[in-house]
């Protein structure tokens, strides 16, 4: 059965790509201005099945350089814990004040990517509220993970260990996470989530490994 992401028209200040433009520069992976001035290339959803926490993977580039990964997440409270993988907060006109983290440090995160990959699955369908009424919207790419439909997937367990680099590896009691940052260079596999926008060639985004 399809997942879903229902999203709203709405204002949001400071925008997304102001919180990535002043978050960026102080990564370890960031290789660029100090005032990137990003823009957005593609994006699309993953699906909270509690329908808390919003999951969007982001790719973003500062003039003509190389294609940024930035997945976040949006919540309604702070995430517990989760102070070091803060990249700022935002007011939305329907939603209230939002939380925005890096998602690599959010265990819905990290749930929906190793869901994806090791079972063959991809991004949620878009609906977009207006006036009440559920109007579904391509999404402006698409994942595909590289695992077989059906297959058993642990409950992500606690973050063990991470690295603020790239690629940004998230290893938990069940499972491996590598996130690529800089994307063009990630080698294939079969356990791996591919992105494709714009006509493109399939690009790797992550890989997963069972431990």
């Amino acid at each position: 059965m399809p997942t879903m992401a229902l999203l709203y028209r709405a204002d949001i200040r400071p925008t997304k790509l102001e919180l990535i433009d002043s978050w960026l520069p102080t990564r370890s992976w960031y290789q660029g201005p100090a005032e990137p001035g990003v823009h957005r290339v593609a994006a699309c959803r993953f699906d909270d099945p509690d329908g808390a926490v919003g999951v969007e993977t982001i790719l973003v580039q500062a003039g003509d350089g190389p294609l940024l990964h930035v997945p976040l997440t949006y919540r309604g409270a702070p995430l517990p814990g989760g102070e070091p993988w803060l990249v700022g907060t935002t007011e939305h006109s329907v939603l209230g004040k939002r939380w925005v983290y890096d998602a690599t440090g959010d265990p819905v995160y990290l749930q929906a990517l190793a869901t994806a990959i090791l079972t063959g699955g991809g991004e949620a369908e878009e609906f977009v509220d207006v006036d009440g009424r559920q109007e579904k919207r391509a999404p402006a790419m698409s994942l595909r993970g590289g695992g077989t439909p059906g297959t058993a997937i642990p409950v992500v367990g606690a973050i063990e260990q991470t690295t603020d680099a790239d690629p940004t590896r998230i290893v938990t009691t069940t499972v491996e996470l590598t996130v690529h940052r800089v994307l063009g260079s990630a080698g294939g596999g079969a356990l791996v989530l591919s992105g494709t926008w714009g006509g493109g060639s399939p690009s790797v985004l992550a890989q997963a490994a069972l431990r």
